[in-house]
């Protein structure tokens, strides 16, 4: 799957032009170092991981007027150690002039890093789930970093998981705090139902079954269960199945790669993780210039 297909070019270049102006606020000194001089730097791999963010980086040179040319594609493993020694990866080359391939260079290598490695991560969970013949999709969360959930999101769906929903508008999800103010779950549900319609679901948060039940009740296409431990959820799951077959059933709260497996069970849809996007290890990639002597 492309998920290339999904980005739209006006919100990538917006991104990108928003980018590049907190980047190069003003004057570009190094840029009128180095000058128009047309040059070739390759892009290199120095820790193995999944590939990710090559739209992104793609849409920065366009912007200055450079040209990429790729050897790998988003979603591609690569490791620097394969050949048992290490050997930086050559992921792509980037033609233009010297000014403009430094002007995005640092941009650039920052959403690559980020991106491959919230795919990485997202890889080995799922690598996890299959391995252990789980059903379910794992997802991702809204704890993205403000102004690049678009990256963060397209990442994870590199790395074969679910992005989930991509924003307030996306879908209606009612958390305690919903709940808490409008007094119960069915206020909560019937008012999210005035307000949303027949065409978004509604999804609770719930602490409890009876939270859950109640949630059922009210018409909830979506039950989270929230900060559940691995021993509590088969029997809890497969009762609210046993009452509502067609409900979808998340689990979230705390999960981990190292205690995921732990929460694979067939009654549970959905295992959304904070994790995929929070505390992160970037994928090391780096931008050299042909060296002149």
């Amino acid at each position: 799957m492309d998920y290339s297909q999904l980005l739209p070019a006006c919100a990538v270049n917006k991104m990108v032009r928003l980018w590049l102006d907190e980047d190069i606020p003003s004057f570009d000194f190094g840029g009128a170092v180095v000058g128009d001089k047309m040059e070739e730097a390759t892009l290199l791999g120095k820790a193995k991981g999944v590939l990710a963010g090559a739209p992104f980086f793609n849409a920065v040179f366009q912007e200055l007027d450079c040209k990429v040319h790729w050897f790998f594609k988003d979603g591609d493993w690569f490791d620097p150690h394969e050949s048992g020694s290490f050997k930086p990866v050559l992921l792509a080359t980037v033609t233009g002039t010297a000014r403009n391939i430094l002007m995005g260079e640092r941009t650039a290598l920052n959403i690559l890093a980020r991106a491959s490695g919230i795919a990485t991560q997202a890889r080995k969970v799922k690598e996890i789930a299959d391995n252990h013949g789980w059903k379910g999709k794992v997802a991702g969360t809204r704890k993205t970093t403000p102004g690049f959930r678009l990256v963060e999101k397209y990442a994870i769906l590199v790395g074969g998981c679910d992005a989930h929903r991509m924003d307030l508008s996306s879908m209606i999800m009612l958390k305690d705090n919903h709940v808490w103010s409008q007094g119960n779950i069915t206020k909560a549900v019937k008012r999210a139902k005035e307000v949303g319609g027949f065409a978004v679901k509604i999804e609770v948060e719930c602490r409890s079954e009876e939270e859950a039940v109640e949630a059922i009740h009210a018409g909830a296409d979506i039950v989270m269960l929230d900060n559940y431990t691995p021993e509590q959820l088969p029997d809890v799951c497969k009762r609210l199945k046993e009452i509502a077959p067609h409900i979808i059933l998340e689990v979230s709260g705390g999960i981990t790669p190292s205690t995921c497996h732990s929460y694979f069970n067939p009654y549970v849809d959905i295992l959304s993780m904070g994790n995929l996007t929070q505390s992160v290890p970037h994928i090391d990639v780096f931008l050299k210039i042909k060296r002149n002597k």
